[in-house]
């Protein structure tokens, strides 16, 4: 594993405002050069991994992961582009905008209006100099009615992200990305926001990287703050359902060959502040690194399997169990085998979690099985599925092994929209259908039934706190959830998503005077 250089994180700013800098410059030089010679969490949330190849990310509604109008990512890739493990496309765009491949855009004739021209900005004769320029606006607006399932008063979130950000390619070979943020949220019994909601700067991306081939095999290198998203989507994931997305600061380093491939990575967690880019710095107490692995199985049926094992370890200098803090490190040992068969869409994670908690070990478990099936009748083009969700718990309150399940940068708006758990300590059956009324719309209406895994230990919400008193109680029933996701791909660039979910609390939490609680949101998100 790479040695981590700290030093280099305190001169991301400076390199994110050169890089967004070189973009107001460039556009004017671009327009002359032209003359002379085009994108957190949920394809559902709801109904799971509910995507054909490749699955969805759980944060990530259907009308902002569509097929794109032109390749999105033409570059030669000898492993497949939908599992190489650059994130989840979306329309022309790509979750993380550093996927994107824009150069077909060096074609005045596939520029379908002004913004396309701001996607390929060449300051060459020869076109492989050339910057990329990229950006969201999102509105959003929550309401949760007794926020924290308790009885009280509601909760209304007004939200805004706006994204800029700025792709410099220098040749074949060598690039440089950088991506500023803005978070901003108001509205009603808001309490104070966490710095994922409200923001006033960040810079989310920059980093340099260098990229080849050798033989067939792609390679290539990767330094400084970066999305990660290469692994199961509820283990790892950039949070697209929060304001401010997901960045690690750190390494990655990459092989691909035609039917295998390798990702290593050695990064630390980013400590996010309120205010501007000074305040978002990496926090050296954490560490996350380790090893993915893709393989392409040989097709037994229509469709294309991915097997990719991983080995990750994480250190947390101070995490709490049970009101105890204490040094833990983390060993994840674990295989995700994805993709179609037929008319049947798979994701199954299973992982084992070893290490330490203080002087504690540490033997945990979690799988993620999800599976949906295509109908095939047309029309509205019914889908059905069911995913089972299963993280360990136990050890916690009595002491010797320490069996709490967690991940190192999973979601839980899985489990719950409005952030009333999470995976540690859970078992979940979730049925759910899929249709499109519409062209460019779809629905998909799910019921979650949530049972505690282990009746030793306590329930947890999304923050990874217990709900107090639980782990004192007998039984095992949570509660279930009745959720719906409505999705309209205005154009492949403009998209509306609405989503409603009411929790019904069950014995366990009902006997500590927690209750039911309604959830609606709905915003619209405009890329370019």
């Amino acid at each position: 594993m790479t040695k981590f250089v700290r030093r280099t994180v305190h001169d991301l700013p400076l390199i994110g405002l050169a890089i967004l800098g070189s973009a107001w410059a460039g556009s004017a030089t671009a327009q002359t050069a032209v003359a002379n010679n085009e994108r957190s969490a949920d394809v559902m949330v709801i109904g799971g991994r509910q995507q054909r190849v490749p699955p969805a990310d759980p944060q990530v509604p259907p009308a902002e992961a569509v097929q794109p109008r032109e390749v999105a990512n033409p570059a030669i890739r000898p492993y497949p582009a939908d599992a190489d493990g650059i994130g989840i496309k979306r329309g022309g765009y790509n979750g993380s905008r550093w996927a994107e491949d824009w150069r077909l855009m060096a074609d005045p004739k596939k520029r379908n209006d002004p913004l396309d021209r701001l996607k390929y900005l060449p300051f060459n004769d020869a076109g492989d100099i050339y910057l990329t320029l990229s950006g969201e606006v999102r509105l959003r607006s929550n309401y949760i009615g007794n926020p924290g399932i308790v009885e009280s008063e509601h909760r209304r979130e007004d939200m805004l992200r706006l994204i800029g950000g700025a792709d410099l390619h220098l040749g074949d070979h060598l690039r440089f990305y950088g991506e500023l943020g803005h978070g901003g949220i108001s509205g009603h019994n808001i309490g104070t926001p966490s710095a994922k909601a409200r923001n006033d700067l960040i810079l989310q991306q920059a980093f340099g990287e260098f990229s080849g081939r050798l033989d067939n095999v792609d390679l290539g290198v990767r330094y400084g703050r970066q999305e990660f998203t290469d692994g199961p989507p509820l283990l790892v994931g950039a949070l697209d359902n929060n304001t401010i997305r997901t960045s690690l600061d750190g390494f990655r380093g990459w092989a691909m060959g035609s039917r295998v491939r390798f990702d290593v990575f050695d990064f630390e967690y980013i400590r996010f502040g309120p205010h501007g880019i000074s305040d978002d710095k990496s926090n050296d107490a954490t560490r996350f690194s380790g090893v993915t692995m893709g393989i392409m199985l040989p097709k037994v049926m229509e469709g294309q399997l991915f097997f990719d094992p991983f080995v990750w370890r994480e250190r947390l200098d101070a995490e709490t169990w049970a009101g105890v803090t204490a040094r833990e490190e983390r060993l994840y040992t674990g295989a995700r085998l994805w993709g179609d068969m037929g008319p049947v869409n798979i994701d199954w994670t299973i992982d084992h979690q070893s290490g330490s908690f203080g002087n504690r070990d540490i033997d945990a478990w979690n799988f993620f099985l999800a599976q949906t099936y295509d109908l095939g009748l047309g029309g509205m083009k019914p889908e059905v599925g069911i995913h089972f969700d299963y993280g360990s718990g136990g050890g916690t309150y009595e002491g010797g092994t320490l069996k709490t399940a967690a991940t190192p940068v999973g979601g839980n708006i899985e489990y719950s929209y409005q952030g009333a758990l999470t995976i540690t300590n859970l078992f979940m059956v979730a049925p759910n259908v899929t249709v499109t009324p519409v062209k460019d719309v779809k629905l998909t209406l799910a019921y979650n039934k949530i049972w505690r895994a282990n009746s030793q230990d306590a329930v947890y919400r999304a923050n990874g706190k217990p709900y107090a008193g639980t782990q004192n109680l007998s039984g095992s029933d949570i509660g279930q959830a009745f959720r719906a996701q409505a999705s309209w791909k205005i154009s492949p660039r403009l998209s509306i998503t609405g989503r409603y979910e009411y929790f019904a609390a069950g014995d366990l939490l009902t006997r500590l005077n927690y209750t039911d609680s309604n959830y609606v949101a709905l915003w619209t998100s405009f890329r370019f």
